[in-house]
């Protein structure tokens, strides 16, 4: 667009604005002018409300008067009559006056002369709860009282609400009876209230949940209602006073000109200052967008993971400064260029050209997941990356590329090789540690061979000796049975004492890790003799449960090995202390089919002692590296058995045996039907 039209378009916007300021400031003036009538109205009607209050609290206050000096000047029902039939006639409010006794029995009465009988249709005893109400706190005032209102519904099928006021008669200091009068609520209204107040506004009395009692005067017609409250505190009773009034729509204001001249001349000056406000917005978000650019390529300079754009064709659109670095390129070298990009190796770039064919023709809908590939370096040195890749989204939404983060995971790589070496180093550590443990049983095992063959040794030298001093006949020696069985035991014994030195050899010494498949009962026997040892010196009696239906399972047969010895040594010495008058010490090692699917088998091996179980506050904590309970023990056998079982997929965990001890159990996939064939082999 041309920079006249740009002008004239933003000219024409500026007079649009003014006319549209115009128009808003006039439209706020009517609309202060609405409000100030408004709140004037609600004012005077707030004023009104209080002051009907105070004038029916005050001609109820006279009438009270009236009826003490009646009282006074009357002191007894027949001469109280007259002066009080003159009472209500002048007081329309007043539709009955009553003398009764102390025992609230009616003595004499006088009735409005302005109407039949209020009590004409219900009689009066069925006020006789309210004025009882009433007279009750009259009495506890020692003053006049008034009760609630009740309704009391007329012959002529309208009704009327009323309510009693009970003033206490004393004569000498003592109650003698009460004065009862019965007040119209209408007629209060009408009455006591000031014509003035009720020639415009409705005047009604209502409970305080807003049901209307009565009402008087109706209000002007209007388009907006106005309502005021206030609140008729009487002895014993409290109603409300509601004025109601109508207004119509507000007159303009009164000065509409000056306000004109006064609106434009302010909208004149607002468009000034709206043009130099505009001057410098533009001004400001020069420089803000200035600075957000700089912001964004200093945080870009500063990232450490390597940032990639490519468009829809797979060609390179940005880089940041961290994937130069990555990969030892300048970004010229890398923007715009055709593929293969010099940072994919030679050897693999079909493979690379075929897997992002395959994303890019995804789309959109592309899973944001990381995928790990290897980028070379202008060196041709080989590293290991991790890529996370979405979706690049113009402003309209609509889709321009990729974009990449590139995190170099050679130093990740490293560290987890060394975990790898230190995991193996300890597990070797574990197994020298058992060992360690064990020694004094390994002492006392190979004591009883050594000590049997230098016993037949002996008994073969005092053989020797014998014979060389009484020969026997030509060519033979004395005793030549003697010294072949001696010598046999003394084979035997060696060759026991050789096989306990084997089975700590093959515990103790460090194998690759390999899986291999291994049938479940060779496992075991491989760790019976050691387990035997101490099972022999703890007094323990060893039983062995194989299912020979389960296959061989895959594992690295020295970490399993350990783990089963682990958990036979700690069942073990759980049934130390036991009574073996009651309990036997018996320690099963049992191996049948876990649960499978159609995916995966599995081969259950368990651990089961008749100890005393595994208090509640230790078993959160068993699988804890270095928490033990053992006052030698380094808290690493458990935590280290659980490792080495979920590192081979399976579950590591214990339950309560029944009716004592403890069960410890794992799994162990069973081997495929393409890696079962050299299981008979290991078996």
């Amino acid at each position: 667009m041309p920079a006249w039209r740009r002008r004239w378009s933003r000219r024409w916007g500026l007079w649009v604005l003014l006319v549209a300021l115009l128009v808003a400031l006039l439209s706020t003036l009517v609309w202060l002018a609405g409000r100030y009538e408004s709140s004037q109205v609600q004012s005077r009607l707030e004023q009104d409300a209080a002051q009907t209050a105070t004038d029916i609290r005050a001609a109820l206050t006279r009438n009270i008067q009236g009826f003490q000096a009646l009282q006074a000047s009357s002191p007894t029902p027949d001469s109280w009559l007259g002066p009080a039939a003159e009472l209500l006639r002048t007081h329309r409010e007043m539709v009955r006056v009553e003398w009764r006794d102390a025992a609230l029995t009616p003595v004499a009465h006088v009735e409005t002369p302005y109407r039949t009988s209020v009590f004409e249709k219900l009689g009066r005893d069925s006020s006789f709860t309210d004025v009882s109400f009433a007279c009750a706190a009259a009495r506890r005032f020692s003053g006049p009282a008034y009760s609630s209102s009740y309704f009391l519904p007329q012959a002529d099928g309208l009704g009327l609400e009323v309510l009693d006021m009970c003033l206490p008669v004393l004569f000498a200091g003592q109650l003698t009876g009460y004065l009862v009068a019965t007040y119209s609520l209408p007629e209060i209204l009408s009455e006591l209230v000031g014509k003035q107040v009720a020639r415009d506004q409705g005047v009604a009395f209502t409970e305080a949940d807003g049901t209307r009692l009565a009402m008087y005067g109706s209000p002007a017609r209007g388009s907006r209602a106005y309502v005021a409250q206030q609140l008729l505190d009487l002895p014993g009773n409290t109603l409300v006073v509601r004025l109601e009034s109508r207004l119509g729509t507000p007159a303009l204001f009164p000065n509409l000109l000056t306000a004109l001249v006064a609106a434009m001349s302010l909208a004149l000056v607002a468009v000034l200052t709206l043009l130099g406000r505009d001057m410098r917005r533009r001004l400001k978000v020069e420089h803000d967008l200035a600075e957000a650019l700089a912001f964004r390529k200093a945080m870009e300079d500063s990232l450490v993971t390597g940032m990639r754009a490519r468009d829809l064709q797979g060609r390179v659109t940005y880089v940041n400064p961290a994937f130069c670095q990555m990969v030892g390129l300048e970004a010229k070298e890398l923007l715009q260029q055709s593929t293969p990009p010099p940072y994919w190796p030679p050897e693999q770039v079909s493979e690379y050209q075929k897997r992002q064919a395959s994303r890019l023709s995804v789309g959109a809908n592309l899973p944001r997941e990381g995928f790990e590939s290897v980028f070379m370096r202008r060196d041709g040195a080989r590293f290991p990356v991790l890529i996370i890749e979405a979706p690049l989204i113009n402003a309209v939404g609509k889709q321009t590329g990729w974009m990449s983060a590139v995190l170099d995971v050679s130093e990740q790589r490293r560290i987890e090789e060394l975990s790898r070496t230190s995991q193996d180093r300890l597990q070797a550590t574990a197994r020298l540690a058992t060992v360690g443990e064990m020694a004094s049983l390994l002492s006392h095992e190979l004591n009883q061979p050594l000590a049997a063959i230098s016993s037949y040794a002996t008994g073969s030298l005092n053989l020797l000796q014998s014979a060389s001093e009484s020969p026997g006949e030509a060519g033979t020696l004395p005793h030549s049975e003697d010294l072949q069985q001696a010598m046999r035991r003394i084979a035997e014994q060696a060759e026991r004492a050789g096989k306990v030195i084997k089975s700590v050899h093959d515990f103790v010494r460090r194998r690759d890790q390999v899986r291999e498949p291994i049938a479940p009962r060779a496992l075991l026997d491989a760790v019976m003799p050691l387990v035997s040892l101490q099972a022999r010196k703890l007094g323990v009696r060893v039983l062995m449960q194989v299912d020979e239906t389960c296959g061989p399972v895959v594992c690295d047969r020295t970490m399993v090995e350990q783990v089963l010895l682990n958990l036979a040594r700690n069942g073990m010495q759980a049934m130390q202390g036991l009574d073996t008058s009651q309990i036997e010490k018996l320690l099963t090692l049992r191996v049948r089919p876990a649960a499978s699917n159609a995916q995966s088998r599995w081969v259950e091996f368990a651990v089961i002692d008749q100890g005393e179980g595994i208090p509640e506050n230790v078993a959160q904590q068993l699988f804890t590296p270095f928490f033990t309970t053992k006052a030698e023990g380094m808290g690493l056998g458990l935590s280290l058995c659980r490792t080495v079982i979920e590192q081979h997929g399976g579950f590591l965990g214990f339950e309560p045996g029944q009716p004592r001890g403890t069960i410890f159990t794992f799994t162990l996939p069973v081997a495929t039907a393409t890696a079962s064939a050299p299981a008979a082999l290991l078996a």
